[in-house]
């Protein structure tokens, strides 16, 4: 099995600024919101998590998907993982600050959603009922 992107990120200060590749404000709203990224974050801010953890955690989500949405994160700067040297590897994710961070206002979020639930579904059904054809 390769360990590929195994090793030790450049840290952000010795990162040339005109190099940087700025993503927009709705990459970053795209990627947060993707189907697994926050199910992904709401564990791993609860501390380390290991991989085959957020396989059982997140429910419905392939291995794949979970190894790319895994990288994706990492790679955005919103998980940490950390390899430890046992046989076999054993790895953990860890949510960063940043990702603390966005916890807060996911966390309003859902504080929101749960809220207005009720009044989204009797919406719907309004909408629906009005819908010709």
């Amino acid at each position: 099995m390769s360990q590929g992107n195994i090793g030790v990120p450049v840290q952000a200060t010795e990162i040339d600024p005109a190099k940087l590749d700025v993503c927009t404000v709705l990459e970053v709203i795209n990627r947060i919101s993707g189907k697994w990224a926050i199910g992904i974050l709401l564990e791993a801010i609860q501390g380390p998590v290991r991989f085959t953890e957020l396989e059982r955690a997140v429910e419905g989500i392939s291995r794949r998907m979970l190894t790319l949405t895994l990288r994706n994160l990492e790679r955005d700067g919103l998980l940490a993982r950390t390899i430890y040297p046992t046989v076999p590897p054993r790895v953990e994710y860890e949510a960063t600050p940043m990702a603390k961070e966005l916890y807060q206002s996911l966390s309003g979020l859902m504080g929101w959603a749960e809220q207005h639930r009720e009044d989204i579904a009797a919406a719907r059904v309004v909408y629906d009922a009005n819908i010709p054809g």
